[in-house]
């Protein structure tokens, strides 16, 4: 596992199309060993549009189980990014507020390496013969 982050941007809603460019996306760096993306259980996600797209790149999808953000790495991805650029910080204007964004998803695999590679682990509490 690299933590290299592969990013699709817009500036309005995440859909089906918004997900199959990031398929494409993934698939176009040629990678030579199998691709699983793991999702959540977005309607988005789950669709024919996604499924068919994945199956034609030979992407297998992983989907979580449902309510389980606490399997899924990009919501402790966003909880650092937030933490990093946008608690208690005032932008101008959007741009800046896009840039800031970007700038911190940018430097993942350099300066905040580090910190990422401990909380981007898939090590995860498990709750085995638990009784209740």
């Amino acid at each position: 596992m690299t933590h290299q982050l592969i990013t699709i941007t817009n500036e309005t809603y995440i859909n089906s199309q918004s997900v199959g460019q990031l398929l494409e996306k993934i698939a176009g760096l040629g990678l030579s060993v199998p691709i699983t993306l793991i999702m959540d259980n977005a309607r988005y996600q789950r669709c024919k549009y996604v499924s068919e797209i994945a199956t034609r790149l030979n992407i297998d999808i992983l989907f979580l189980p449902p309510y389980s953000p606490n399997l899924n790495l990009i919501e402790r991805l966003w909880k650092f990014v937030k933490k990093e650029c946008l608690y208690s910080t005032y932008y101008e204007n959007f741009q800046l507020f896009k840039q800031a964004i970007t700038v911190c998803l940018s430097e993942t695999t350099g300066r905040h390496k580090s910190s990422l590679d401990t909380l981007l682990t898939l090590s995860f509490q498990s709750f085995q013969n638990l009784n209740l």
